[in-house]
């Protein structure tokens, strides 16, 4: 499913949140969004998944009309302890169930959980799980859905290291299998630019560019947006490593290149 945002706004009463963004993702791709706390990631998000009111137009192949097919996983997730880990991804498939489950939908949702490695924990109830295992639950459930288009907001926050990187080459790997287009908010520039096709950096409410890591993500920008001087390598595979080295003054920070 393509999707097209155009001139994209979104104000909390007096608070502009987003400011005019213009964007686009493609099926099969991942697209990372990244930028300082405040700068509207979640508010883009949120915007596209249709659950707070905009300006702007978003498209999905065209139309305007929302589809029933988005997996959203967002940052903040109300964990119901008295549901299984089970019956939580159950719900992602709240669309298609009926009066009762069907096969097929606990066919579909045993494969995300197999997939993620939580069949396990599928007879466990959430509050007894760790913060890391819920994260996975829900994204398991925004998975489950069989979404044509995925939307998740910072889903490795609370994995450790090795959990980050196996969430990611999921996400990855069912973003080309299945075809998804894929819009994940992220922290991590090295995550982002490991795992992004294209990353779409914003900064007080504004998409300042977009592009491949390697075009994007340099030291200019990391100083200018993220206000923090930086070194960039490869590591021997070629992949992009930024090396945060100091936090900058807010007036040198602001001091960087125009970003377009």
């Amino acid at each position: 499913m393509k999707l097209t945002v155009d001139g994209l706004s979104v104000r909390y009463g007096a608070t502009q949140a987003i400011k005019a963004v213009d964007a686009a993702a493609h099926p099969g791709e991942f697209l990372a969004v990244i930028g300082p706390n405040g700068s509207g990631k979640s508010s883009l998000v949120k915007a596209i998944a249709g659950l707070v009111a905009h300006e702007g137009v978003v498209r999905f192949d065209g139309s305007t009309v929302r589809p029933e097919r988005i997996g959203y996983m967002p940052q903040d997730i109300g964990a119901r302890a008295a549901l299984t880990v089970l019956e939580a991804v159950l719900l992602g498939r709240l669309g298609r169930l009926g009066l009762r489950v069907r096969p097929e939908d606990l066919a579909a949702v045993e494969a995300v959980l197999g997939e993620l490695n939580l069949m396990p924990l599928a007879s466990r109830y959430l509050g007894e799980l760790s913060g890391g295992q819920r994260q996975l639950v829900f994204l398991a459930q925004a998975l489950a859905s069989e979404p044509a288009l995925l939307l998740l907001d910072e889903p490795i926050s609370a994995l450790d290291i090795r959990h980050q990187l196996e969430v990611m080459e999921i996400v990855l790997r069912m973003t080309r299998a299945r075809g998804l287009t894929t819009l994940v908010i992220l922290h991590d520039l090295n995550i982002a630019a490991r795992f992004a096709d294209r990353v779409l950096v914003m900064r007080s409410g504004r998409a300042v560019c977009c592009g491949q890591p390697e075009a994007v993500i340099d030291a200019a920008m990391v100083a200018s947006v993220f206000g923090v001087e930086a070194t960039l390598s490869s590591d021997p595979q070629g992949r992009l490593i930024v090396t945060p080295l100091r936090a900058l003054a807010a007036e040198r920070a602001h001091a960087g290149r125009v970003l377009a």
